[in-house]
């Protein structure tokens, strides 16, 4: 299958959306490759995050936390 650009165009935000994760869940990690540069911040932050998981924040809390600071 293929669309053009005036298809695409045509479909809803949702139905892009949803071609959209079909395409990202269908990728294998091999498929994605990273630069070395990629690798090593990845490797960095995972290594962090590995380090200071008892300081660790959920998203849920981090967003009422700013919320708090908007209001």
């Amino acid at each position: 299958m293929h669309l053009t650009m005036d298809e695409i165009a045509r479909l809803s935000p949702s139905e892009r959306l949803s071609i959209i994760d079909q395409l990202w869940t269908s990728l294998r990690e091999a498929d994605v490759p990273l630069s070395p540069e990629q690798q090593v911040e990845l490797d960095r932050r995972l290594a962090s995050y590995e380090k200071d998981r008892a300081q660790a924040v959920t998203w849920d809390s981090l967003k009422a936390l700013l919320a708090g600071r908007r209001a």
